[in-house]
Parts: structure tokens; C-alpha cells; sequence
């Protein structure tokens, strides 16, 4: 499952002509370890999180909040930009079910229709995006603005204030 993960964001950003390069590493899903071993900021890394939103107007949906590797999720902005009344991590099994992905190796993309993707715009001041690539053994480097044509996430105020 994973490698079909891998394999599908490499043909999406080779169709797409997107500027990227694969890293190969030893497995790992921890923010703040990946970019040691990867090499880049915390704050270059585009940490994926599946999260559950319900109540509302809005009805319940899945959200893919897309942080800074740096940073940690505002719930309530998330509850409030979708008009929501609550908001949580999904389950272990509806992430993995949705994503295709163990946790730790979730990229910044939908690859499945049922899932909004929404950034925190302080990643976007970054030149590149560091991300696990369906793999907790496989990393990306991806140009921000190649990201962003491709992914088409809604961009809001979603980390938390430090």
C-alpha cells in the first residue's frame, strides 16, 4: 500500500513537471527527527495531520492540515475556518484507510477525494518543502510553488501561536 503511495505522488508530480528529488533514508515519522536526518529546517518540513470535522454547517468531514514540521495545530481555527463545531485528530484507522499511509508517512497530498487540504501560509515562505512520501523510508524535496499548483490546498491561520 505504501509503495503504491510513493509511486502515485512520483507520477503526479512527474506529470505535473514539478521540480523534486526522492530521499532515501532509514524509516522514520517524527517531525523533528526526519529533519535531522534529512537535513532540512523543521519549519521546511510540511507535517501532514488527518483530522476530523464535524457539527456545524459544514457536516463532518476530513481535513488534511498541512503545518510547518515546527509547529503545532490550532483546533479551533480549524473548527472555525470550516464552520464547524469541533475538531480532533481521525482515528488512527480512518487516517491510514484514507491516506493509504502509516502515520509519520502521510504527504501533503489528497490523493483520495474525500479529503480537503488546508496549509498554514507561514510553510509557504519556505523555497522548498521537505515531506515523508507515503514511506516512512522515503522523503521529498518539492519546489513550494510546484506544491502548490499541484495540491491546491486552501490556505488559512492554523498553527498555533507560539
Amino acid at each position: 500500500m505504501a509503495a503504491d503511495v510513493f509511486d502515485r505522488l512520483v507520477a503526479l508530480l512527474s506529470e505535473a513537471k514539478a521540480k523534486f528529488r526522492v530521499i532515501e533514508h532509514e524509516a522514520e515519522g517524527r517531525s523533528e527527527a526526519i529533519s535531522i536526518i534529512r537535513g532540512n529546517r523543521p519549519d521546511q518540513a510540511a507535517k501532514a495531520m488527518v483530522l476530523d470535522v464535524r457539527g456545524g454547517g459544514g457536516g463532518r468531514r476530513n481535513v488534511l492540515a498541512i503545518l510547518p514540521g515546527s509547529r503545532k495545530l490550532d483546533f479551533a481555527a480549524v473548527a472555525a475556518l470550516f464552520e464547524a463545531r469541533k475538531c480532533g485528530f481521525a482515528s488512527p484507522e480512518t487516517a491510514q484507510q484514507i491516506t493509504g499511509c502509516v502515520m509519520g508517512a502521510v504527504p501533503p497530498f489528497a490523493l483520495d477525494p474525500a479529503l480537503t487540504i488546508v496549509v498554514e501560509e507561514d510553510l509557504l515562505g519556505n523555497e522548498t518543502l521537505f515531506f515523508n512520501a507515503g514511506r516512512l523510508d522515503r522523503s521529498m524535496e518539492l519546489d513550494t510553488k510546484d506544491w502548490l499548483a499541484v495540491a491546491k490546498p486552501r490556505v488559512a491561520r492554523i498553527a498555533a501561536r507560539a
